[in-house]
């Protein structure tokens, strides 16, 4: 009788410590779930902080009808200097496969000569100083039959603080040859970590025997570094701060949750690669000069919507 209640306290205590164990671990994963919801909304509202002086203003922007698998991206870079109306610098498309997470990254030259929808034909960056970004998507939209979902326009100065934020020790970046006319720094030959500004004046350098065509390649490899180094695991720390400053460093149709949604949906699914593509296609181009718009790149249009479409892979879904 003596040895059936001792066996039965024994078994009481360790219910009672399994418990008391239980709701330990139960204490403690509250604590974490609330120290990072914590940290979450500090790191937020300190990123919304550092660009709450810089906000650019969301733009008119009709997207063209959603498609099955492909999502475009129009970005455009612009510099500003604080005037209201500005061309466009840099114009891309970034185009993304939902079954296959396929990153297609195309590149426009701005000297191309374009059909600029309700004006005479001009050089595709005046279309943004014209009719922001909506008149700059209807104008590749037409020229190359290509839909555009979604655009992002950020500013130089925005550029540079952001990849301050995202790399505050710089971005890896292989300087090919030493660079400093016009780009308000100097850089030199060799492998450097380049913080927001050089990285700027890299990808805006043009002065040399490749002209916009060597600055396009550069712009497309800082996309390329800026993806590496936001995607490593040691810069998740960092995605909070910088969902907030994006909210005042970049205009955008997309809401916060679409724009934390498309990040978490493109990493979840593995490794992310780009593919990169400049129009126009070599071999489809000639230069011109017109009295209105200087110095001009004429394209064959019919054979670089030919390539851009078999590209993105936009008449295969």
């Amino acid at each position: 009788m003596e040895e059936n209640q001792f066996h039965e306290t024994r078994s009481s205590r360790n219910t009672r410590k399994k418990l008391r164990k239980g709701r330990l671990f139960l204490i403690l994963i509250l604590i974490l779930i609330v120290t990072t919801g914590v940290y979450i909304v500090l790191e937020y509202r300190a990123g919304l902080e550092l660009a709450s002086e810089t906000k650019l203003p969301v733009q008119a922007f009709v997207a063209d009808e959603p498609t099955e698998n492909i999502t475009n991206y129009l970005i455009v870079g612009i510099d500003s200097r604080g005037e209201e109306k500005s061309r466009s610098d840099t114009m891309m498309v970034l185009s993304r496969n939902h079954s296959t997470n396929e990153l297609k990254l195309v590149s426009f030259m701005r000297d191309i000569y374009a059909e600029i929808p309700g004006y005479q034909s001009y050089k595709l960056n005046t279309a943004y100083f014209l009719g922001g970004v909506q008149l700059l998507k209807d104008t590749i939209t037409n020229m190359f039959d290509i839909p555009i979902h979604h655009y992002v326009v950020i500013d130089f100065k925005s550029f540079e603080s952001l990849i301050d934020i995202i790399a505050p020790n710089g971005i890896e970046i292989d300087v090919e040859k030493d660079m400093s006319a016009f780009i308000d720094v100097t850089l030199t030959k060799g492998v450097h970590k380049l913080n927001g500004k050089e990285l700027l004046g890299y990808a805006r350098f043009r002065h040399d025997e490749a002209g916009d065509f060597g600055r396009v390649e550069r712009q497309q490899k800082v996309i390329e570094a800026i993806k590496d180094e936001f995607l490593s695991p040691q810069n998740m720390t960092k995605l909070p701060r910088l969902i907030g400053a994006l909210q005042g460093y970049v205009s955008t149709d997309m809401t916060t949750s679409e724009e934390i949604n498309t990040v978490i949906s493109v990493t979840l699914k593995g490794k992310v690669e780009i593919d990169k593509m400049t129009i126009p296609v070599e071999g489809t181009y000639r230069y011109a000069d017109y009295s209105h718009a200087g110095s001009v790149i004429e394209i064959d249009r019919e054979l670089n919507t030919q390539y851009l479409h078999e590209f993105i892979k936009l008449d295969g879904e």
